[in-house]
């Protein structure tokens, strides 16, 4: 199977080699969102306004793939603390609804000021 690769145009262009989306079959693949902003540059230095830009971010990724939130089926988040885990879910609730997808959510060692990064996986719509 073939893979298409997306640079979403709200989205910053990665540094790194890395798609921010990549598209095989029906399946929707996103690297992890973080609070860039479109020139790359982090925004926000709370949970909330990470998560909430990250969000948008993923949003938009999965978007320019021809999907939406309710398409997604699991997402993993890297926490730069997992104390901030109930912050997190706060902003999530108000991208995703019940049923809400398979998540897994972890601690991680991200760069310094990142607090949250996330990807998802998603089925594209019939």
């Amino acid at each position: 199977m073939t893979r298409h690769a997306i640079q979403p145009p709200d989205v910053a262009t990665p540094k790194a080699p890395y798609s921010p989306v990549v598209v095989s079959g029906d399946h929707v693949f996103t690297a992890g969102q973080a609070a860039f902003d479109v020139n790359g540059d982090l925004v926000g230095s709370d949970m909330a306004s990470q998560a909430r830009r990250a969000l948008e971010n993923l949003r938009a990724s999965l978007a320019a793939a021809g999907c939406g939130l309710d398409d997604v089926v699991k997402v993993n988040a890297f926490l730069a603390d997992l104390a901030d885990f109930e912050a997190y879910n706060a902003v999530y609730r108000e991208f995703f609804a019940a049923p809400y997808p398979a998540r897994t959510t972890v601690q991680a060692g991200l760069p310094p000021g990142m607090l949250v990064e996330i990807e998802a996986v998603a089925r594209r719509p019939a």
